[in-house]
């Protein structure tokens, strides 16, 4: 089992991240990659600021990936979140499982960003045309 999480402020390498997953023991690789969309419940989004708590909000998703590894057999997670000021079609999260079938993998990456979005601290300023909300990184 193999693991790779790290909190960025820089642009996140989707290829990097994909060309890590990669295996030969590993028949499916499922990659979550989460964008910044040009519209939120009807409002114009400028862009989003992410905020990490980042000693807490690692250890929350090296939990996470544990969890990941005991209720599904995969071979290797990747999480990394970015913070910072992002704009429409940024990427602040990227998740890829590798494991020997697609279905492990694909359950274990959702899995991964739906409890991250539930657990870990990050949080996210929303700044739109007419105001600006923080909100959890989640909807």
């Amino acid at each position: 089992m193999e693991l790779d999480i790290q909190i960025k402020e820089i642009a996140l390498d989707i290829p990097a991240c994909i060309d890590w997953a990669m295996s030969p023991q590993c028949g499916g690789i499922d990659v979550f990659i989460g964008t910044v969309r040009n519209v939120t419940k009807g409002k114009r989004v400028i862009k989003l600021e992410f905020e990490a708590y980042a000693s807490m909000a690692l250890n929350e998703m090296q939990k996470i990936a544990a969890d990941a590894f005991q209720k599904w057999p995969v071979q290797k997670i990747l999480i990394h979140h970015r913070t910072g000021t992002l704009i429409t079609g940024d990427v602040p999260v990227v998740i890829a499982v590798a494991a020997a079938h697609r279905a492990a993998a694909f359950d274990a990456c959702r899995y991964i960003i739906d409890t991250l979005k539930e657990t870990v601290p990050i949080w996210k300023k929303e700044v739109f045309e007419d105001g600006e909300v923080w909100v959890a990184a989640h909807p």
